[in-house]
């Protein structure tokens, strides 16, 4: 039996921008509520809702969905946006954490959630700027 590989963007197979939104609003949440997090909760502002927004434009388009980032503000030139903040290992997986609470409140199906963990890794891993 062949089985036929989903060709839908991530953007699609996660439901679309309110699902993504939903996420986003998810990620920020445990970011703030998790004392694990608190080293990157702290690289941000008080208030999230700048982030949460720009986190939302940045994924719309990163998942195939979208490209309001780079409508607004050009080039997401992640490493850049990011070299002011010491961003390491933990920092990383501090991040992950809030992610990965999300996915799992707002991604019902297994493999698309593993897939987005992965692929999110890789984009947290990349923003490394610190042993």
């Amino acid at each position: 039996m062949l089985i036929k590989k989903d060709t839908r963007t991530l953007y699609e197979r996660i439901g679309g921008e309110d699902k993504l939104r939903h996420l986003v609003q998810r990620f920020y949440f445990h970011m703030d509520e998790l004392s694990e997090a608190k080293v990157v909760r702290d690289m941000h502002a008080s208030n999230l809702k700048s982030a949460e927004d720009k986190l939302f434009m940045f994924l719309s388009g990163w998942m195939g969905g979208p490209s309001l980032f780079i409508e607004k503000f050009g080039h997401p030139r992640l490493r850049m946006r990011h070299m002011p903040f010491k961003i390491d290992e933990s920092a990383r997986d501090q991040w992950m954490l809030c992610m990965k609470h999300a996915l799992d409140d707002t991604v019902e199906d297994n493999e698309l959630r593993d897939e987005l963990m992965e692929a999110l890794y890789g984009v947290a891993d990349f923003m490394r700027n610190s042993a």
